[in-house]
């Protein structure tokens, strides 16, 4: 889900290397010989290098048949899907690709060339559906699949172009790939109990596009984050075996193959790289009316097998791994010196586990309902902000994302108008808000009972008014909510409809302590179409309808969810802050937008590293509560469908969560986070769980 990340640092006002000798009119060789070396601006990626990459749950992949035949009888083509085995949440595979690579670059000033190849193994596998005779359900027990399809290994030789500043490399690459895939076919004839099998080895290749960031480490060490999409074209028609049986005969199909992977990469570069300098900078990026920040987020994550007797189209899957992907750039233009514009084009690709569904409090704050096998373009944010000083005292906010380096009255009004997140001006918290480097657990890093109007994405359109002071702000929005629960169409009828926020912010220094905190207090109303709980548990119980989620549909109308929160932040230390929350909504209707939460509470601690000598690293310790409304607890025990989770029945429980995390900062651009969860009563089921996940993040901004 989106936020405005707060851990960015500047892009550097200088984009041309230096040169190491300084010339004065009287110089002598003395003076030149003492000239001091002056580090480049960027890094210098020329030379070769090695590496290492993998990731679990990050690769999909397709295959498409064509015309295929039965005995020389045409049948209908069929296809895997992705090959995450969505279709089948029971036997949902796990994608995994690792291996190894090689490359050579050639910079001129920050402009680089290059050249590289891979070659790594995978798990790509995909059992196939099929209606066509002997494929389809009419003829085949559903407990196993007919055929399988698996890529063990793909390889690609690359070319790359690229643009270096400070310690960080963008890049563009394409070339060509190669895969070898296997077709394992089994097909029964349920008149005789005769089977055929087969399997056939398939070369394919193709061609690779793709884009990915790296980060210097240290002199020798770099990390990074590489996209590539593979099509590898189609095989020719092949032989699959035969199906037994009078109506069988000879099978013979094509299939063409499409992949698209995410990894994590470790470069070594023997001949060591030439660093810029860690000084910070200060004043705009590129002058005094333009800002631009950019940020990509890798999130790995994987769950271990714990209990789980029944499983519903919600449910939480054991035993897989998934992963997502951003990259966003945060543009800004100032208009006048109280006028600002503001654009966000934002690419996302991944999934949650289980698709981000079977936990109320989910465990990634990153992954989207609306999740692609693919990098997906959007607008994520676009909007104006007008300020108005009211005098007296000023301020400087420096330049970041979404803030243009300016100096504010402190006493001031400020309007905007646009498409935005709602978590980028409500429910702030220093210590549990990022899920790019802090808590990813939606259930502590959010007032998670709020319902805030968003798209799949996470994301509303409307205005905002905000007053600040020194002492407090008071912000209130009007924005649009979903056409109905859990839709990326927003709703267009903003005077029937919408969404209205209104907090206020305390700020304040505890006299024991002596150090700043923050109370927030806030309040939500939404009049979205959805449908009552109460209600459509009576029809379905009376048998007015057989599927519970049938009634919900059939009523859906224009319903109130309101609710409000309570956030408190508060420095200990210099290096230790707590945090806690509470909110409550009124439990009768559906949710609109968020998650399956009536009443949340969560709190714990952030622990910067000073005391071992890693000050810019953080360790933070978080538990949740999560807990429905007697109303909302029935839906779920009839079978009724939520927002994020749904088992088909319910004993119910609160949902618990814990979560610590260790972000290890690698600089001032990169974090690499190792984050565990444990989750009791997943989905306030008692019947399943508890659950184990564990996690690595890996964050770059400048």
């Amino acid at each position: 889900m989106p936020f405005l990340p707060r851990s960015f640092r500047r892009l550097p006002g200088a984009t041309t290397l230096a040169v190491g000798l300084s010339f004065a009119p009287a110089a002598g060789a003395a003076d030149l010989a003492a000239a001091p070396r002056v580090a480049p601006a960027f890094v210098d990626w020329s030379g070769v290098y090695l590496g290492l990459e993998g990731s679990a749950g990050a690769s999909f992949g397709a295959f498409d048949f064509g015309r295929t035949t039965v005995g020389g009888r045409g049948v209908p083509a069929f296809r895997t899907g992705d090959a995450t085995g969505r279709s089948d949440r029971s036997r949902e595979a796990t994608t995994a690709v690792g291996g190894a690579f090689a490359g050579y670059n050639w910079q001129t000033g920050p402009w680089l060339a290059g050249v590289e190849a891979d070659l790594f193994g995978s798990n790509l596998k995909r059992p196939v559906a099929s209606t066509a005779p002997g494929f389809g359900t009419e003829a085949v027990d559903p407990a196993f699949s007919l055929i399988r399809v698996k890529s063990d290994v793909l390889g690609a030789v690359r070319g790359r172009l690229g643009v270096a500043f400070e310690r960080s490399l963008i890049y563009a690459t394409f070339g060509l790939t190669g895969a070898e895939a296997r077709f394992l076919a089994t097909y029964p004839d349920p008149a005789t109990g005769a089977v055929g099998t087969a399997r056939r080895d398939r070369t394919y290749l193709g061609f690779t596009l793709g884009a990915g960031v790296q980060f210097a480490v240290s002199e020798h060490f770099s990390l990074g984050i590489d996209y590539r999409y593979n099509d590898l074209g189609g095989s020719g028609r092949f032989d699959l075996g035969t199906v037994p049986g009078a109506a069988g005969g000879p099978v013979s199909t094509r299939a063409g193959f499409i992949a698209n992977e995410v990894m994590a990469r470790l470069s070594w570069h023997p001949g060591g790289l030439r660093l810029p300098d860690e000084a910070e900078e200060s004043g705009p990026v590129l002058g005094e009316r333009f800002s631009l920040h950019g940020q990509t987020t890798f999130f790995n994550q994987a769950v271990a097998g714990f209990r789980a007797p029944y499983s519903g189209p919600n449910s939480l899957v054991p035993h897989q791994a998934q992963a997502t992907t951003t990259a966003t750039l945060f543009l800004g233009l100032k208009l006048t010196d109280s006028t600002e514009l503001y654009y966000n084009p934002e690419f996302s690709q991944g999934f949650g586990l289980s698709r981000t569904l079977g936990v109320a409090g989910f465990t990634n704050g990153e992954a989207q309902k609306a999740g692609a096998p693919f990098p997906k373009l959007r607008s994520a944010r676009y909007f104006v902000r007008q300020t108005f000083g009211l005098g007296g005292e000023t301020e400087t906010l420096p330049d970041g994302p979404n803030q243009i380096a300016n100096t504010y009255d402190v006493e001031r009004i400020t309007f905007i108008a646009g498409k935005f997140a709602m978590g980028d001006y409500f429910d702030g918290n220093r210590y549990a808000h990022d899920p790019r480097v802090d808590f990813a657990n939606w259930g502590l890093w959010s007032s998670a009972a709020w319902d805030f109007p968003a798209n799949l994405p996470g994301y509303t359109q409307g205005i905002l008014v905000e007053y600040n002071r020194a002492e407090f702000a008071l912000r209130a929005a009007y924005t649009q909510v979903p056409k109905e629960p859990s839709s990326d169409v927003l709703d267009p009828r903003v005077f029937e409809r919408g969404g209205f926020t209104i907090e206020l912010e305390e700020r304040h220094v505890l006299p024991f302590l002596d150090r700043p905190g923050k109370l927030r207090l806030g309040a939500f109303s939404n009049v979205g179409n959805s449908a009552r709980y109460r209600e459509v548990v009576g029809l379905a119980q009376a048998g007015t309808f057989d599927d519970i989620n049938d009634a919900v549909a059939a009523t859906r109308r224009p319903r109130r969810k309101s609710g409000v929160y309570v956030n408190l932040e508060q420095a200990v230390t210099d290096d230790l802050g707590v945090f806690a929350r509470a909110s409550a909504a009124d439990g009768r209707n559906e949710n609109l937008s968020f998650t399956d939460i009536d009443r949340s509470f969560s709190g714990g601690v952030s622990l910067k590293g000073s005391q071992w000598g890693r000050p810019s690293d953080t360790v933070g310790l978080g538990t949740s509560m999560n807990q429905l409304s007697p109303s909302h607890r029935d839906y779920f025990a009839n079978g009724g469908l939520g927002l994020l989770i749904g088992d088909g029945r319910l004993t119910y429980a609160p949902e618990r969560a814990v979560e610590a995390y260790y972000a290890l900062s690698l600089g001032k651009a990169l974090v690499l986070t190792a984050d565990y969860q444990f989750v009791a009563n997943p989905a306030y089921n008692r019947d399943r769980g508890p659950a184990h996940f564990f996690g690595t993040r890996l964050h770059a901004d400048f």
